[in-house]
């Protein structure tokens, strides 16, 4: 477990993190910094506690709109998914078709080929 520390809205802040996250939490906390700031920049010196409360709560807005795509998102792609589906199952019914047509042929092709060679076979002699 990793120690640092982090300026939220004018004051230091010792956090714990994983291992490997230290840059992670410090730029999350820079970011919620930015926010105060921002919104200390249009309202004012309105108190550090309802300046906090206000950042974390346009974080949290931004989270459930992100949230909201997401899900958005994971239904389109499971409805393309249906689709790409669907469009494989037609193209292998679309090969067995196929497959079959051509085999039918062949076996006319087959036939019609017998039928000639005991026709020309059975006709009058070339020689």
């Amino acid at each position: 477990m990793s120690h640092i520390n982090v300026t939220i809205n004018g004051r230091q802040y010792r956090m714990a993190c994983e291992e490997g996250q230290e840059l992670r939490l410090l730029k999350l906390a820079e970011s919620l910094e930015t926010r105060i700031t921002n919104l200390r920049g249009k309202f004012g010196e309105i108190g550090d506690a309802r300046l906090t409360v206000m950042a974390a709560l346009t974080v949290c807005d931004e989270l459930i709109d992100a949230n909201q795509r997401v899900q958005v998102l994971e239904q389109e792609l499971e409805g393309l998914r249906n689709v790409r589906n669907q469009a494989s199952d037609r193209a292998r019914a679309t090969q067995v078709a196929v497959a079959k047509a051509l085999n039918a042929a062949a076996e006319r092709i087959e036939k019609t080929t017998q039928v000639l060679n005991r026709t020309i076979g059975g006709g009058v002699a070339i020689g």
